[in-house]
């Protein structure tokens, strides 16, 4: 079993930053690729970025490509989302995912065991 633990959440103005982390427990944090999706209100959850477990491999949805980039700390079991040039469509819960397989890096929430429980990102325009 992994738990996760989103933090950093919070509102700010367009065109700021912020950088959310997730906080992994178990031993086999650095053998799981993870994940970050986002689900703003109405709409259905969708793909924001992806790291492998070794950390050599991300993936990005189009629309946060050149803003948002991922990260993570095996040593300290977290994963990051630094977030940057931040837009009012950025508003969103957003989750942090594990994959409890080894596998491809996946962009697809079904290929994600475990979640976190959210936290909220709002941007003011």
């Amino acid at each position: 079993q992994v738990q996760l633990v989103e933090s950093g959440g919070g509102l700010v103005q367009a065109g700021d930053s912020l950088r959310l982390s997730c906080a992994a427990s178990g031993r086999t944090f650095s053998r799981y690729n993870m994940a970050w999706f986002r689900q703003a209100p109405g709409k259905e959850r969708e793909f924001v970025a992806a790291i492998s477990w070794s950390g050599g491999s991300t993936h990005y949805a189009d629309s946060v490509k050149g803003r948002l980039t991922i990260s993570r700390d095996n040593a300290k079991n977290t994963v990051y989302l630094q977030m940057n040039s931040l837009k009012p469509e950025d508003t969103a819960v957003y989750y942090c995912a594990a994959d409890g397989l080894p596998r491809v890096l996946s962009n697809y929430a079904a290929s994600y065991a475990y979640w976190g429980q959210g936290t909220q990102v709002t941007v003011s325009s």
